[in-house]
């Protein structure tokens, strides 16, 4: 028999239509990796299998994290009261320029493995710096976590610090021909490379051509930023006077979507014709409301990208974002939907908690393949929760327990266990690769 096993318990996921679906003492089956559906009684074939019985614990899809920058969680929740141009200035390129030195990269990244580790996130897209052997290093401990993830090197030749400012164009795309090919040298099972121009203001056209071309050899996805800031959209403009919108800087070399599986960071400030242009390009939205307040960036418009059929998943976007909870990034999407309704379009109806959920685990999901569901044939990523640490005085659903653990932070507590695509992880990694005090 194909290597099979059933989890038993309270199974809750979001369905093709963003509803919440659930279904009490059930078991979910995985076969080889990929889940074969829920049920009250296993079937026939599945008799005899092993069966993890979790009683009364929730059991939900792992939490995808579409945005995160991992050199940046030493010095989360700090420089809060800066907006995203002086934020990068005091706090983002100082901290990142310390990965030159892999000592200081090995201890800090432990740290975040750890908590990744940790957390409820199973799939994760990351930055690191432009430092190439300490973003290979980032990926041999993403890889030892279990976790599946793709991470980047970062590139950047212009608008940057000195010791972050890398040589040339022709310097940064030999430098990133070198991480990928040490990267697939490795041969690793759950980490991939992704291509990562930082943003606009940071990459030359000279360096964007070179990506594409870099895109092209490989076949690998992209990752950046988009319309984040108005400060940072006027500066595109500037140094790209002749494309349309900002988007439009990234689509003319071929790193927009389309053939290019793409995700972009906030697109909070995006056009109509940068909204269309996403759309018709198929890009991911990576909503990251979390930091978005943090650095009074403003409020995406997620209701509108939902209707007009974007793909959107959530960014946890550590370290604008002071926390890598998904769980915070579910219920931080909804409270600030409810203020663009309030505040900027009564038309925009709120995002609900199914809504939030879906766009956590399904939706961003997507982005890896059929991820973020109990349905049959998608990978088996499950997080269970017992949410029995969260008392109460009478009797809920599963929607109001699920709702509720959401709320009250069960991320940071009440983790029972972890699969990723079938796999136990141990969620004791960070135990492991303790390190001294940064």
């Amino acid at each position: 028999m194909p290597d099979c096993f059933a989890l038993r318990g309270n199974v809750c996921f979001a369905s093709e239509k963003r509803e919440l679906m659930t279904f009490p003492r059930t078991y979910v089956i995985c076969e080889d990796g990929l889940c074969r559906g829920v049920c009250p009684e296993l079937p026939r074939e599945y008799a005899g299998i092993p069966i993890e019985d979790y009683g009364d614990c929730l059991i939900i899809p792992g939490m995808v994290d579409l945005h995160i920058h991992a050199p940046q969680f030493t010095y989360r929740s700090m420089g809060m009261d800066c907006e995203l141009m002086e934020w990068l200035r005091r706090y983002a390129f100082p901290e990142e320029a310390r990965y030159k030195d892999l000592d200081y990269a090995a201890r800090a990244y432990g740290l975040f493995a750890g908590k990744m580790s940790s957390s409820a996130t199973t799939r994760a897209v990351i930055f690191g710096t432009v430092h190439r052997d300490a973003t290979i290093l980032l990926m041999d401990l993403m890889e030892s976590t279990g976790l599946i993830s793709f991470v980047g090197k970062v590139n950047m030749d212009r608008n940057a610090p000195d010791e972050l400012r890398e040589e040339s164009a022709d310097a940064s795309a030999f430098d990133t021909f070198g991480f990928i090919n040490e990267a697939n040298r490795r041969g690793y099972l759950r980490t991939k490379p992704i291509l990562t121009p930082r943003f606009i203001p940071s990459c030359s056209d000279a360096l964007l051509n070179e990506l594409s071309e870099v895109r092209r050899a490989y076949d690998l996805p992209v990752q950046s930023h988009l319309s984040e800031n108005p400060d940072e959209v006027r500066m595109v403009m500037r140094l790209m006077p002749d494309a349309a919108f900002y988007g439009d800087g990234y689509d003319r070399f071929g790193l927009f979507g389309r053939e290019a599986r793409t995700v972009m960071a906030h697109c909070i400030y995006s056009t109509d014709a940068e909204i269309e242009r996403i759309r018709q390009n198929s890009v991911w939205v990576a909503h990251c409301p979390n930091s978005n307040m943090n650095l009074a960036s403003g409020i995406a418009p997620v209701r509108r990208y939902l209707r007009e059929g974007i793909r959107v998943g959530l960014g946890s976007d550590v370290a604008g974002g002071q926390t890598e909870s998904m769980f915070r990034a579910v219920t931080d999407a909804i409270q600030v939907s409810k203020l663009y309704w309030r505040y900027v379009d009564e038309k925009a109806k709120p995002l609900t908690f199914p809504e939030s959920f879906a766009l956590a685990t399904r939706s961003g999901g997507s982005f890896f393949g059929r991820v973020g569901s109990f349905e049959d044939g998608f990978e088996f990523d499950a997080v269970v929760l017992d949410d029995s640490v969260l008392p109460v005085s009478r009797p809920l659903t599963l929607a109001e327990r699920l709702e509720r653990a959401f709320y009250l932070g069960l991320d940071q507590h009440g983790i029972r266990a972890k699969y990723v695509r079938g796999l136990a992880v141990d969620r004791d990694f960070g135990s492991h690769h303790s390190s001294s005090s940064l």
